[in-house]
């Protein structure tokens, strides 16, 4: 039988918490940087929003992804002490901020 997730080495509690402050911290980091230099490059609000559009949407959805598999892996408590991610709501909100 093959051990749960949350006991394999590479997805400890630490681990993913690791992971997720990463991730938080190259979309309030990195992804601005992308954004500015689209602007740059692309004088109209529309094109920008219309690449950006497919950015956003997978950021989105690799989120709802690792959050329902956090879900069913780890307990809720786990989920409160450890693994800080921002919610779906908040995630969209920061993101739309870039536009």
């Amino acid at each position: 039988m093959a051990k749960p997730l949350k006991d394999q080495a590479f997805a400890t509690q630490d681990k993913v918490a690791e992971l997720v402050q990463k991730v938080g911290a190259a979309i309030q980091q990195e992804l601005p940087t992308v954004m500015a230099k689209m602007k740059l490059y692309l004088q109209n609000p529309s094109t920008r929003t219309i690449l950006y559009k497919p950015i956003k949407t997978n950021i989105v959805e690799a989120h709802v992804q690792v959050q329902s598999l956090l879900k069913a892996e780890y307990s809720a408590e786990e989920m409160e002490s450890i693994i800080n991610m921002a919610s779906i709501q908040d995630l969209q909100a920061q993101l739309d901020n870039l536009l």
